[in-house]
């Protein structure tokens, strides 16, 4: 007997499993009321599971009968006139929902042609097996699986037009590219998708070629003369929100310009763009440290607040300023009520984005990289038509990750270019690479894609014949801007004395052994004196026990808390961590003695 278990609950046994999980698929295909379970016959454990839970994934597969598809040129035609649609094909039995225990049991074609009398479902379209980004991908078929997975997380990272009432929202970190494009080589689901809504890329011409060696790796070169024009030019948006808060005993925060006697008031040059109302003016061009929300806040302990002393009216100060490395212009001012009714202002602070060094893009293939250099046009390397590039890739980028779909994209998005067309570049239904080559000849270039070259700043014609064409390039939100991280002095850990961690705090860069190692190999090793003394510290220590001593700067003493005076004792220049690990030895009863050596 074989036992049955609905959603992991058994309920019985059976005699004929093979039997009872057939014509119970057949009674769900005749009687829609059944619908919306799924059963599985496990052979290694002889049981059979039954599934109806809600949040399963399932996926549309056409039922096969006999070798033959149950969707036949009849359907086909039909959903064609609109005639019929999706749900009259499921009515139909024609269509079925599989999730991934059902699926073990089943057969599935890629194709129809494939079909056998084994076989119990075909594929809708083997453009199924992807995802909505990967699909979106144009000749997937061509690249391996990893630089699928590549591209399709890329175009998730892509600016472009995520929603069209991006001006009335307050959306945390976003951007929006100024001038997306339809791309020239689309794939099907760029229609379903409706992408020309919503695209997140542009049309460039890049060729593929070495150049002065500021591409090496996956750095791009990109042309001045284009980013001057507006190319992959973006806006990036970032709000600050503040909250008039109420605290216990009928305290409350006040939004306006802080007094001069509130505790921790800044200079008055930071409050510049404040109006009487305490809120920046709308348009204003404000920098880092600049306030564009000013706040005083009651005094933060209940011992600061006496009630018969000057203590009583001092306020702190807690206005909100501009992040650390940020500037930008006022874009919107919005003063509202929380839920719990106290005043709320946030404020959206508007950005433009130029393409520098250090910007990220990408092609959909996975092949991202970095800007090395932004060259003038007159410099760029140009072809005997006089077209010059917007993007030069290295093509040491191809061989090792085998994109092959890259090179057929500049073929192709070249011949759609300048045939003025789109190209179908659907996966496992592309536009053969044979076709492209012979357009690209009947339009009077040569079927490989390669032009005659001359080098921009010596205007020698190029040995080699260079690559050239047009691609879709994605430019993704990881910029320069928002990453650059500067300090020379600011606050400290009350531990150990050294800068505190992270971007957004103002903390330090952490140097470790292999960058030690770059600056010396770069001849810059006293650097490493300023680097590595973040938490310098001088003591005294007792060259008779090795202990560290006491001195008194005031009182101008020195002893030693376990020889006393009779001692000589010596200043010496220690990193505080390690003073540190001297005080937790002592305290596990552990006796570490420094001793001294003179350095001549």
């Amino acid at each position: 007997m074989t036992d049955l278990f609905v959603n992991e609950k058994f309920i019985g046994e059976v005699e004929n499993p093979t039997d009872f999980v057939n014509r119970t698929k057949i009674e769900r295909r005749k009687n829609k009321s059944l619908s919306g379970f799924n059963i599985m016959y496990d052979e290694k454990c002889d049981e059979i599971k039954i599934y109806t839970s809600k949040g399963r994934a399932l996926r549309p597969l056409i039922i096969v009968e006999n070798g033959k598809s149950k969707l036949t040129r009849d359907h086909i035609k039909k959903i064609k006139e609109d005639e019929i649609g999706w749900k009259d094909l499921e009515e139909q039995s024609v269509i079925e929902y599989l999730d991934a225990g059902e699926e073990e049991n089943a057969y599935v074609a890629l194709s129809e042609e494939e079909l056998n009398e084994e076989h119990t479902h075909l594929e809708i379209s083997p453009m199924n097996i992807f995802g909505l980004c990967t699909s979106l991908v144009p000749y997937a078929n061509y690249d391996s699986s990893s630089r699928l997975n590549r591209g399709s997380k890329t175009q998730k990272q892509s600016l472009g037009l995520y929603a069209a009432n991006y001006l009335l929202r307050m959306d945390t970190d976003v951007s929006i590219l100024h001038y997306p494009q339809i791309p020239i080589i689309k794939t099907a689901m760029h229609d379903f998708s409706n992408y020309d809504k919503h695209p997140s890329g542009q049309n460039i011409v890049i060729a593929v070629m070495s150049y002065e060696g500021y591409n090496m790796q996956d750095a791009v070169i990109i042309n001045k003369g284009s980013v001057d024009r507006g190319l992959f030019r973006s806006t990036y948006f970032r709000p600050y929100v503040v909250e008039e808060l109420r605290y216990s005993g009928g305290l409350v925060d006040e939004i306006c310009i802080p007094n001069k006697d509130a505790k921790g008031y800044r200079s008055e040059n930071e409050y510049k763009h404040l109006e009487p109302d305490g809120i920046v003016y709308l348009g204003a061009s404000v920098k880092e440290e600049d306030v564009i929300i000013g706040k005083i806040s009651p005094p933060r302990f209940l011992g600061e607040l006496e009630e018969f002393s000057i203590a009583a009216s001092i306020k702190r100060e807690s206005s909100t300023a501009i992040r650390h490395g940020e500037k930008g212009i006022i874009d919107m001012i919005v003063i509202t009520e929380n839920e719990e009714g106290n005043k709320l202002i946030q404020v959206r602070l508007r950005d433009q984005r130029i393409p520098e060094i250090g910007d990220k893009f990408a092609s959909r293939y996975g092949q991202k990289g970095v800007i090395g250099a932004v060259i003038r046009q007159d410099d760029m390397p140009f072809s005997a038509s006089g077209i010059t590039p917007d993007l030069i890739f290295s093509p040491h980028s191809l061989p090792k990750r085998m994109t092959v779909s890259h090179l057929i994209e500049i073929l192709g998005g070249k011949v759609g270019s300048l045939a003025g067309k789109y190209i179908d570049g659907t996966t496992f239904d592309v536009e053969p690479e044979k076709k492209l080559r012979k357009e690209l000849l009947e339009l009077g270039f040569r079927e490989d894609g390669t032009e005659t070259f001359y080098n921009g700043l010596t205007g020698e014609q190029l040995k080699a014949k260079i690559f050239v064409g047009n691609i879709y390039y994605l430019k993704l939100k990881h910029m320069v801007a928002n990453k650059l991280h500067t300090r020379a002095s600011g606050r400290i850990q009350l531990l150990t004395r050294q800068p505190i961690e992270g971007r957004s705090k103002g903390g330090g860069l952490r140097l470790g052994e292999m960058e030690k190692d770059c600056f010396v190999a770069h001849g810059a090793s006293l650097l490493l004196k300023e680097r590595f003394d973040s938490d310098k510290t001088i003591v005294h220590v007792c060259e008779n026990c090795g202990l560290l001593a006491i001195y008194d700067k005031f009182r101008s003493i020195e002893y030693c808390t376990k020889c006393g005076n009779n001692t000589t004792i010596t200043p010496i220049e220690i990193s505080y961590a390690f003073k540190l690990l001297l005080d937790e030895l002592k305290a596990l009863g552990m006796y570490p003695r420094l001793k001294l050596k003179s350095k001549y």
